[in-house]
């Protein structure tokens, strides 16, 4: 089984059993968590989509992780001015457990 689900602003294709990183969502490891806005379903396929699917996911959150460092560096040239700060992005490792 296979489904296209929206979490925060961003699309994933997930399948049972499948870890992923999402953008960050409250909680601690083992919390449960649902996913209620899933826009595609393939069930051996079937494709169901629209308003009248009424999936949902559940998931567990394995861990709350940082990405990799991203540098943002900025510099005139001629002029001194050189700028560099950094940052790194908050995920959430969930697995899911089943589509239903």
């Amino acid at each position: 089984m296979l489904a296209v689900v929206k979490i925060g602003s961003q699309q994933f294709t997930v399948k049972n059993e499948q870890t992923l990183y999402i953008p960050h969502v409250e909680g601690k490891a083992g919390d449960k968590i649902e996913f209620d806005n899933v826009l595609l379903v393939n069930n051996e396929g079937q494709l169901s989509t629209g308003g009248a699917l009424k999936a949902k996911i559940k998931a567990e959150i394995v861990d709350q992780v940082k990405g990799d460092k991203v540098i943002a560096f900025k510099m005139k040239r001629r002029k001194g001015f050189r700028k560099k700060h950094g940052h790194r992005t908050h995920y959430t490792k969930i697995k899911i457990e089943s589509i239903a």
